[in-house]
């Protein structure tokens, strides 16, 4: 059998891929990879389909190596940055800190760790899915059939894309104003749940609301006047406003944010 190693595990390092699409009602996230351009563009450099199961390696650290074969593997970091190499049996392989959060390690013929509800993601809300990797852990490696291609990626900075949320009109008027004139800061509490922002408090008025449907995006406002923007593996509901919701393409870029990054907003058009 053809697999990866591991020969030291990084800092909540999970398997990751599309992820869990379709079990909402059932009250099961989405999850899955919280960059997905980078990930789409890890796949591509290794010829697997664009959700395949990856590594996402939070700020590096993993220490893996080839077993049973050789290995072709792309490291992906971020829209200019990653490396494709082929492992030789034993060869380890070190994954560095990257200028974002995650990097993401794509292995051709994707990585075939057993699937629950059809995906192979962790799901750090639920629990399912494979567990965060563990220093010695073996993962077995699929059949290699694809072949290299390209896939357009975007990158850009400057301030995230957003649209109004669904619960403005229960918020005092010229909340939204206020958020995309502030300037906000990741604190340390950012995880593949959310990035929770520190920055002037911004009074929502309300308590809270009966609980809805969440979407990756959702800066929703709590009591406490500290926006949370929800990434991939968000809660599918919640009981407080939502004031704006990020575009998907600033998404991505949104979630390699490290604590203590700065960030604006900015409304569509803008």
């Amino acid at each position: 059998m053809t697999a990866l190693r591991v020969v030291r595990a990084g800092p909540r390092t999970t398997v990751q891929d599309g992820g869990r699409i379709g079990f909402a009602h059932l009250g099961v996230p989405v999850a899955g990879a919280v960059d997905v351009a980078t990930l789409r563009a890890a796949n591509a450099k290794v010829g697997n389909d664009w959700d395949a199961a990856v590594l996402e390696s939070t700020l590096g650290g993993d220490v893996l190596a080839a077993e049973g074969g050789c290995v072709t593997v792309a490291v992906v970091a971020t829209a200019s940055d990653d490396d494709v190499v082929t492992l030789q049996p034993g060869q380890p392989l070190r994954i560095g800190r990257a200028a974002g959060a995650y990097v993401y390690v794509a292995v051709a013929g994707g990585l075939d760790v057993e699937p629950v509800l059809g995906s192979r993601c962790n799901d750090s809300l639920s629990g399912l899915g494979p567990p965060p990797l563990s220093t010695g852990q073996l993962l077995p490696v699929g059949s290699t059939t694809g072949t290299p291609y390209d896939v357009e990626r975007l990158g850009g900075t400057g301030p995230l894309r957003v649209l109004p949320g669904p619960h403005l009109e229960l918020l005092p008027t010229g909340l939204l104003d206020a958020l995309v004139g502030a300037e906000w800061t990741v604190t340390p509490r950012a995880d593949r749940v959310a990035l929770r922002l520190a920055g002037p408090a911004l009074d929502p008025g309300i308590g809270g609301i009966a609980s809805e449907g969440l979407v990756p995006g959702a800066v929703q406002l709590p009591p406490d006047g500290q926006p949370v923007l929800f990434l991939a593996n968000h809660p599918v509901t919640g009981g407080y406003p939502v004031v704006a919701v990020v575009t998907a393409d600033d998404l991505d870029r949104a979630a390699q944010s490290r604590p203590g990054a700065t960030l604006r907003f900015a409304p569509i058009g803008h």
